[in-house]
């Protein structure tokens, strides 16, 4: 299941939302090199959360091929700016793509509700919690995890939670027959935490890489539980005036 869209109105131009697409994209032009091999490698290497090394579990001098021509050598000094710089790496164009493009779509209305600099602290912590499930999973780690996706699963529990009822169009692939449906989000958000569950516990404690499945439910459920804290008192009131004028000019509320 893949989001195409929502039927949402927004209220604003959504200015975090925009600014943090725009910055992961200028990090993967600059930092990572669009994805070329040697820049890719060696962003890995220095900017991604590795959590045995984070937290002192690995013997220094240990080294891990990333690539054709680049090793990672442990030095056994930890770096805790990783939990951040992790956030706004990527492994491939696929990776962030679908990323953004999932920020998209559900960022703009959890901005909306918590305005664009509360938005900003929120995918932080939801990053960061994320960043500490992933760790947990497997304290011993010597693979680099990077991506925004812990952080846009914040961005859409805190949206499953809000806005549960809303329809999202979702483009379904059943083998060769593909197909577009309308779906409430708790229903495609649901669908997508429960694949990461199901498959983050066969992987806990793996050795393996792959998709790093206990940072999206970390990042999920912080989005939850933070959405409280981080909600604008009067965002109710404004959101059910936006839902009147669309029924009355005979577009689709909420």
């Amino acid at each position: 299941m893949f989001p195409l869209s929502d039927e949402n109105p927004r209220l604003r131009l959504p200015i975090a939302t925009i600014a943090l697409i725009c910055l992961n994209a200028g990090v993967w032009l600059l930092v990572q090199g669009l994805g070329n091999g040697q820049s890719l490698a060696e962003s890995l290497c220095l900017y991604g959360l590795v959590p045995g090394d984070l937290l002192g579990n690995i013997t220094p001098g240990t080294r891990i091929q990333l690539g054709a021509n680049l090793v990672c050598q442990y030095d056994g000094a930890p770096n805790p700016s990783s939990l951040l710089t992790s956030m706004f790496m990527h492994g491939g164009w696929f990776h962030i793509l679908g990323n953004m493009w999932f920020l998209w779509v559900f960022g703009d209305n959890v901005e909306d509700v918590m305005g664009p600099l509360r938005f900003v602290a929120f995918y932080v912590l939801c990053g960061l919690a994320a960043a500490g499930a992933q760790i947990l999973s497997n304290t011993d780690s010597t693979i680099p995890m990077v991506g925004a996706s812990g952080a846009i699963g914040g961005v859409m529990g805190a949206y499953a939670l809000l806005f549960p009822r809303v329809r999202v169009n979702t483009l379904i692939f059943l083998g060769f027959y593909v197909t577009t449906v309308r779906v409430p989000a708790i229903f495609m958000l649901g669908y997508w935490f429960a694949l990461q569950l199901l498959q983050g516990l066969p992987a806990l404690g793996s050795t393996q890489g792959g998709v790093a499945f206990w940072a999206h439910i970390g990042g999920f459920l912080a989005g939850v539980s933070l959405i409280g804290l981080f909600r604008r008192a009067d965002y109710l009131a404004a959101h059910r005036k936006v839902g009147r004028a669309g029924r009355q000019d005979g577009s689709r509320g909420f």
